[in-house]
């Protein structure tokens, strides 16, 4: 039986070579240890972390996108949380199997529900009947969420998406990964810090208020570094992707829309797409989008169609998907990708009118694809603080209130990723404090699963 050396893994969301300098501790760390990360096709969060977890490219493991289209549900689907959607033995399973006395923890990574890790903690909402979304978090063992509340108070779920997201929820997250080390003492941790995200996407890398962002979330990760090195704990910190500039969307739904090919329902004067109705639809994220084409002679067609829009930069069929490691029946018929400076938003509807009532709102599940506009206040609203103080104190007294303070000019964001970057340096990382275990060039995301097992058993 293996014996295993106790590993902490800070996953630091949106941290690039070019970020590094405004990060001391990190950069520390980092000295003489560090190598480019290679993330998969397309570099966003669930597929990463799935590559990163199984040793599987996107093909291997299911996880195409942060969401999907379910042929068999006729719906899209983003942000679920089973474990069982990921094909594959996990990490945890495997170092399990090496050493019975293994504990895992899990620690805000996706795809967190039931997977098997000894520990784990993720954001859980409670949607009640009457339309609110209260804060809540979901653990294993059960039992830790009481206890997580009682330590550090409820999770700041607001502060960890949407127009108010900033460094809170972040702390919160490192904060709890003190707690489950004080308290279960895990072999491993996996801790989720979002926060370079959030201003990443809204301002874009190049912004100068980045720094002092990339040097906040440096701080919050020196006390656990700092721990683990007291204690003689193995430390990796790695990112997922790196967010380049952009300057505008590719509205691929509504060129779709006019060229006749998506159906839509209407509902209460707003329209909502009517996915299996339709002849084509894309499923956006970020800087890739899976276009669904419901009839193979039209393949050609849409194709065209889309590889003609301003600023896509390919479009892959079933044979390039193949070479780049996403086919799998999830994927689209087709698999836009966008050029560097740009993304691709979801919006089919062609008036503004029209849009349904979700689109003015953070809501990351009935929306057909991913927002980044949720990031933003609508810039329309003269008084925010009062408009949003006026739907709170209604819904506080029980009646339904949309928070319809979200804008739908997605030209506002100004970062996006999930494109390979076009330069390492603006691409993910992957930091050692065992120079020893590091392989001489950079490391595919799928081969992160072995060397977290080197830094476990070696």
């Amino acid at each position: 039986m293996a014996s295993t050396r106790r590993t902490l893994v800070l996953n630091v969301v949106g941290l690039t070579a070019d970020l590094l300098p405004h990060a001391p501790v990190l950069s520390r760390l980092a000295a003489g240890r560090m190598r480019p990360l290679i993330p998969p096709l397309p570099a966003v969060t669930c597929t990463v972390q799935a590559s990163m977890l199984t040793g599987r490219t996107p093909a291997g493991h299911g996880c195409v996108a942060n969401g999907w289209y379910d042929r068999d549900l006729s719906e899209i689907l983003f942000w679920k949380q089973s474990n069982r959607l990921v094909a594959g033995e996990t990490l945890w399973e495997e170092a399990k199997r090496r050493d019975p006395s293994f504990i895992g923890a899990k620690l805000f990574w996706w795809y967190n529900m039931y997977s098997g890790a000894d520990v784990s903690v993720t954001p859980r909402p409670i949607y009640t009947a009457d339309g609110r979304k209260l804060p809540d978090i979901y653990t294993r063992p059960a039992g830790l969420r009481d206890e997580l509340a009682r330590a550090l108070g409820p999770f700041p779920l607001f502060r960890f998406w949407g127009p108010a997201a900033d460094l809170t929820s972040s702390r919160w997250i490192a904060d709890c990964a003190a707690e489950v080390e004080r308290r279960l003492r895990p072999s491993l941790s996996l801790v989720y810090l979002p926060h370079l995200d959030y201003d990443l996407q809204r301002f874009g890398p190049d912004d100068p208020r980045i720094p002092a962002q990339v040097a906040a979330v440096d701080a919050l990760a020196a006390p656990l570094i700092e721990t683990a090195e007291r204690e003689g704990t193995r430390i990796i910190v790695l990112s997922e992707y790196g967010i380049t500039r952009v300057n505008g969307p590719i509205a691929i739904n509504r060129a779709l829309r006019e060229a006749g090919l998506i159906a839509v329902r209407e509902e209460q004067g707003g329209e909502l797409l009517d996915p299996a109705a339709s002849d084509a639809f894309a499923v956006a994220d970020h800087q890739i989008a899976h276009v669904h084409v419901a009839r193979p002679e039209r393949t050609d067609e849409v194709r065209a169609l889309v590889a003609g829009l301003d600023g896509v930069e390919r479009v892959l069929d079933r044979d390039d998907q193949r070479a780049a490691g996403i086919d799998h029946p999830r994927s689209g018929t087709l698999v836009a990708v966008s050029r560097a400076d740009r993304w691709f938003s979801y919006p089919y509807w062609l008036d503004e009118d029209r849009a349904p009532d979700f689109a003015r709102t953070v809501e990351i599940f009935r929306k057909p694809g991913y927002d980044p506009a949720e990031l933003f206040l609508d810039p329309a609203i003269r008084w925010p603080r009062l408009a949003i103080g006026w739907r709170l104190a209604r819904k506080a007294l029980g009646f339904r209130t949309l928070m319809d303070v979200i804008p739908l000019d997605a030209g506002l964001v100004r970062g996006s990723h999930g494109r390979p970057t076009d330069r390492l340096e603006a691409g993910p990382l992957l930091i050692s404090s065992e120079p020893d275990l590091l392989p001489a060039g950079p490391i595919p995301a799928e081969a992160v699963k072995a060397l977290l097992l080197a830094h476990l058993f070696g």
